[in-house]
């Protein structure tokens, strides 16, 4: 079995399975070593990791090559969060998607939200129909590629998140998506009519009010996610240890 296979697969049991978000080789080896079955990519966590802002600041090409060491360093699907494509137009989108494809990659998260000053939607007609032609031009490349659409309504604070969702994911559905992703839907009742609305698999992103592991497989979701947070709480960590040794002026606290 490959590993778009076995990914795709994934997104099919009864329990919805935890994807490990990476930013380096070395951070994708230790997420193998805990027992993930799948990986994927933080944009903002490789960003940071590089010294750039989240938001497509980092150039495309240093994305590329960190996406090269994470696949090539571990024996797992990975999927890459490439947040507006990093291109303008869907042709050029789809290019870098086959780029990253032939790494080996076999996901790909796509958003309908842009960062130009604020980040805020892109309108949801457009965006459905750009996410389109990226889906026929993949197919016409025969790129097998699980396409994830995030849509930020909730993430946002749209005034009324959860009818935006629901009308997105209609549209996105409708373009060829493969998998819906919600970030910032975090309550029982919100994801269940979320999951009830689309026989798409439903994605969502760890966060402090997200349901239960328990009440998300109740809910109908299929993946979760942790975004940043993995990659905000290790450096935490380390900025801890490391003022704990400037302050005593000792190494004991690393061993």
């Amino acid at each position: 079995m490959n590993h778009y296979t076995t990914f795709l697969q994934l997104h099919q049991q009864a329990a919805p399975f935890l994807l490990g978000n990476a930013w380096n080789a070395s951070s994708a080896q230790a997420l193998e070593k805990a027992g993930y079955k799948a990986l994927g990519t933080s944009s903002a966590a490789i960003a940071h990791s590089l010294g750039y802002h989240d938001g497509e600041q980092m150039p495309f090409s240093e994305l590329v090559f960190m996406v090269s060491r994470i696949v090539q360093s571990v024996n797992l699907p990975v999927s890459v969060d490439i947040e507006t494509g990093y291109a303008d137009t869907p042709d050029e989108i789809a290019d870098n998607i086959q780029q990253l494809s032939h790494l080996g990659v076999v996901g790909i998260n796509l958003e309908d939200s842009t960062v130009v000053g604020a980040r805020t939607l892109q309108p949801a007609e457009s965006f459905a129909q750009k996410v389109k032609r990226v889906k026929y031009l993949l197919t016409e490349k025969r790129v097998l590629v699980f396409l994830n659409i995030r849509t930020d309504a909730f993430l946002l604070g749209h005034e009324d998140a959860l009818r935006e969702t629901l009308y997105r994911i209609n549209l996105y559905h409708a373009a060829g998506a493969d998998g819906i992703f919600v970030p910032g839907l975090v309550h029982a009742e919100d994801i269940l009519q979320v999951t009830a609305s689309t026989a798409l698999p439903v994605n969502v992103m760890s966060l402090p009010a997200l349901a239960s592991f328990e009440e998300l497989q109740a809910c109908g979701v299929k993946r979760v996610s942790m975004g940043n947070f993995g990659h905000q709480a290790v450096y935490r960590q380390m900025e801890n240890q490391m003022q704990m040794i400037n302050t005593s002026k000792s190494f004991s606290s690393l061993y």
